[in-house]
């Protein structure tokens, strides 16, 4: 594509004259995966699926068609990367910061129409001067996070990015005789805040810094935008407050602001790693929307794309607020989303933060069972972070720089090995303070990784094993060495009479203040047998 056809498509979507040539060249130039669509391009292996139970697949599969020859989903290479990130951080921002709410922008929907109106007018006086890019990025590179996300646009429609998406339509809540639509011209956007910084720009200018891979999320609904009505719970539902329904040059309007929106964020911030698509549109405008995601693709073809409201044009899936309890029944990758907190936004000092013990052993339970697993949390009005949930991120970082070679870059053990022991609800049934939950098998739940060259098995017990760790699905030859990660020795062992294997673990190990960690305990084992 030569510059004045990316100019041309770029100038269809509004935002040509914002780019200087120079920067169009060097995106669609530097990518050097944008030649993998013509040719070098390795497709991922395997069934590439959306799993049939995800909540939101079932919103969409009744009109979200199979994506055809012409659409390429990322190449292997992305999907191994992908899969070799194990933990990150979702970072949720917006104007709800504001208010404290623990929901992020669902809260909105709870307003009475002054409120609504009231909360739309809040940017006018926002101004995060504690926001700090580097200093977020550099703790979160330091604490042992692969990757961050950052929510661009929520479903509030305020964005925390230099847009040039014009809203040219919104809802004037306190109208004289109710709610109506009325004309405007503006963005909507961190840029017209007293703070005007592009914090999407500035945290991928850091992340990238730091070598974090880059997830910009981004929602499909927009709640201000009156266009958008009324698609996935648009506050403007069909008739309501007489306002009519959604003209067919709306609509068109609609779908060429979502675009463009996409297209700014794949186009002026470098290499995006992954795009957490969020929620859905409607079977309307699923022809745009499919014609959408064939145009992004080609601007950074390695990019990997949640798969919420796009179906199986999706690379990855999120199961969110819980840890699925097997490994998947298809061969899509996935990360699990979960706060630390009650929600995934800053709510106030005194939000109950789950702990370190928490994050550490759903962290081993996912990467066991294939998957990766991103914390959640949000920073104040002011861009910082609650003291409380950094110490426990803090804690986590300090567990994975003794027990990390057994999460980063690993894969699962085949069928059901991935695990021993009691099966614990760690997700859900948590105690509280985040104690260690009651087992009662003799080693309590112990979950496996694997090196993805094999050499090394490792099995992560959630609870402290005592004097001796049994292990019944794990084999061992005369060579196999086995060690405890944080201990520089190696540990005696014997074959079990009943099968597997008895790992001896040392006596002065039994003083809990002379362990390497606090919590989940790594045994390496190398040379074992199947």
């Amino acid at each position: 594509m030569d510059d004045n056809t990316r100019r041309s498509f770029l100038k269809s979507l509004g935002i040509a004259s914002v780019m200087a040539t120079k920067r169009i060249r060097h995106v669609f130039a530097s990518n050097s995966a944008t030649s993998a669509l013509a040719q070098g391009y390795v497709p991922p292996r395997g069934n590439i699926r959306v799993p049939e139970s995800d909540d939101q697949w079932k919103a969409v599969k009744d009109y979200v068609d199979e994506p055809g020859p012409e659409y390429r989903h990322a190449s292997e290479s992305a999907f191994e990367a992908f899969r070799d990130i194990k933990y990150g951080v979702r970072i949720h921002w917006g104007l709800y910061a504001l208010k404290e709410w623990w929901d992020t922008s669902w809260l909105f929907l709870k307003l009475s129409p002054a409120e609504k109106q009231e909360y739309q007018e809040h940017y006018k006086t926002w101004n995060p001067t504690g926001f700090n890019a580097d200093e977020w990025m550099k703790f979160f590179k330091e604490n042992g996070m692969k990757m961050f996300a950052i929510t661009c646009n929520h479903h509030e429609g305020f964005s925390m990015y230099d847009t040039k998406r014009r809203v040219t339509s919104r809802v004037d809540w306190t109208a004289p005789g109710g709610p109506k639509l009325q004309n405007c011209d503006l963005a909507y956007s961190i840029m017209e805040t007293p703070f005007k910084r592009d914090v999407v720009r500035e945290v991928c200018d850091a992340g990238r810094r730091q070598g974090l891979k880059i997830d910009l999320y981004f929602s499909h609904p927009n709640w201000y935008d009156a266009d958008f009505r009324p698609f996935c719970r648009h506050p403007l539902l069909p008739g309501s407050y007489g306002i009519p329904d959604l003209t067919q040059e709306e609509q068109t309007r609609m779908m060429a602001h979502h675009r463009q929106q996409l297209t700014e964020l794949l186009t002026n911030y470098g290499k995006i790693d992954m795009v957490c698509l969020d929620m859905w549109l409607g079977k309307e405008v699923w022809p745009q929307l499919r014609e959408t995601m064939l145009a992004l693709r080609k601007l950074q073809p390695d990019v990997m794309f949640r798969a919420r409201g796009i179906g199986n044009y999706g690379d990855y899936y999120t199961p969110e607020r819980y840890v699925p309890g097997g490994k998947g029944t298809t061969d899509i990758p996935w990360f699990v989303i979960y706060p630390l907190g009650r929600g995934f936004s800053y709510s106030g000092a005194d939000d109950h933060f789950k702990g370190s013990r928490w994050v550490i052993q759903n962290l081993a339970d996912t990467v066991a069972k294939g998957g990766n697993f991103m914390v959640g949390i949000g920073p104040d009005r002011n861009g910082t972070f609650s003291p409380t949930a950094m110490s426990q991120l803090e804690e986590v970082g300090q567990w994975l720089k003794v027990n990390g070679e057994a999460i980063y870059e690993t894969r699962p053990r085949p069928g059901d090995l991935w695990k021993e022991g009691d099966d614990v609800s760690l997700a859900e049934s948590r105690p509280k303070n985040g104690e260690q939950p009651a087992v009662t098998s003799e080693n309590g739940p112990i979950r496996f990784t694997r090196r993805k060259d094999e050499r090394a098995l490792y099995a992560i017990c959630l609870q402290w094993p005592g004097p001796t760790l049994r292990l019944r699905t794990v084999g061992a030859a005369q060579s196999t060495k086995i060690t405890l990660l944080g201990v520089n020795q190696s540990l005696k062992w014997h074959d079990d009479t009943s099968g597997g294997m008895v790992i001896e673990t040392p006596s002065t190990l039994q003083d809990e203040a002379k362990r390497p960690c606090k919590v989940a305990w790594t045994f390496r084992i190398e040379g074992e047998q199947a």
